[in-house]
């Protein structure tokens, strides 16, 4: 089978591997969409942390299932997304259904080999059945179960004011889930195309350009004297980050879903007279899964506005360097195994 390795930084290599194994209590899964994440390009510029190289990428997965047991869930010739997220099931995380900051825990395609090769094989326990979405659909819940595992964390209730920091992917995602969940919806970052997108694609009018206007200035605009109650970073910017608290209302709420790999810094005072909370975001549960699937099956969240740009397996090698170019303005660069 034809498998896609990240030999090292900036080096991919196409490779005829034979098929996996499937093992007891597993499927054997074709891959027909992979879905391009930031950690993808992360990993591919060297930049991605918890990682080593040889690796074979990719999480955002819909494929077919090929070949599995008896299990009373799941048939061949099932369209499957997958939790990428392999937990132990044994430390005090899993213990406390928190499988996604499992002790153990092993990411498909960062971890361990992902979903960047013709098929794979996983335990049936973290497939998840199409449920009647496409393809397309399939390989998208994951990044948008980031977004609502992280909206989800942040306690967002109808009516609050919720500031989404970054307008990437994951960003675009929790803003569209904060607005189901009947948010008011602000989104800042430095892009005025992604800020534009954010706008035609998802009716998402409150908006901040910090190419043209300081944050604090943007935000009274649009609130007037008022601070957001919840602010999500979805940037992963050190200056985002640090900067967040002094945005944010009394008794209000940050939780970062974006990674940074050098430590941020809280001024106490202003955390401890605002009674803030801060929390970290990671991952997803099945429980985001499955309520992104329930969006999707209810049109709530425009699939189009996501996947802007499309590339076949076969092409991907030589096409990655280009779809990581910011010029490109890459949403999301979805993978076709044809």
């Amino acid at each position: 089978m034809l498998t896609l390795q990240l030999l090292s930084p900036g080096n991919f290599q196409y490779k005829d591997l034979p098929m996996p194994e499937r093992e007891a209590g597993h499927a054997l899964i074709k891959l027909n969409r992979v879905g391009i994440c930031g950690t993808d390009y992360h990993a591919y510029t060297g930049n991605q942390p918890f990682f080593s190289y040889p690796r074979v990428l990719g999480h955002e997965i819909c494929g077919t299932v090929a070949e599995i047991e008896d299990n009373g869930s799941f048939n061949e010739g099932d369209l499957v997304t997958i939790l990428p997220y392999l937990n132990c099931g044994k430390c005090i995380a899993c213990k406390n259904s928190r499988e996604n900051c499992c002790t153990h825990l092993s990411v498909l395609g960062v971890h361990q080999d992902g979903a960047l090769s013709e098929f794979i094989s996983v335990p049936i326990q973290f497939l998840i059945p199409s449920r009647g979405l496409g393809a397309d659909e399939l390989a998208l819940v994951e990044p948008l179960a980031i977004a609502a595992h992280g909206v989800a964390t942040a306690q967002v209730s109808p009516g609050e004011t919720v500031l989404v920091l970054g307008a990437g992917p994951i960003g675009l995602g929790t803003a569209a889930i904060a607005k189901i969940k009947g948010a008011k919806v602000i989104v800042a970052d430095f892009n005025k195309t992604r800020l534009d997108y954010c706008a035609n694609q998802l009716g998402i009018s409150l908006l901040i350009n910090l190419s043209e206007e300081e944050m604090r200035s943007g935000i009274c605009r649009l609130l007037g004297e008022e601070f957001p109650l919840v602010i999500i970073d979805c940037s992963g910017n050190l200056q985002a980050i640090n900067g967040a608290l002094n945005f944010l209302a009394h008794s209000g709420r940050i939780v970062l879903i974006g990674l940074q790999k050098q430590e941020i810094v809280l001024s106490h005072p202003e955390f401890h007279k605002r009674e803030a909370s801060l929390k970290s975001s990671r991952n997803a549960l099945r429980e985001d899964f499955n309520f992104v699937i329930d969006c999707l099956l209810k049109n709530e969240i425009p699939v189009s506005a996501f996947i802007s740009h499309r590339v076949k397996f076969q092409d991907l090698a030589h096409d990655f360097q280009t779809l990581s170019d910011p010029k490109q303005m890459v949403i999301k660069a979805m993978v076709d195994f044809g």
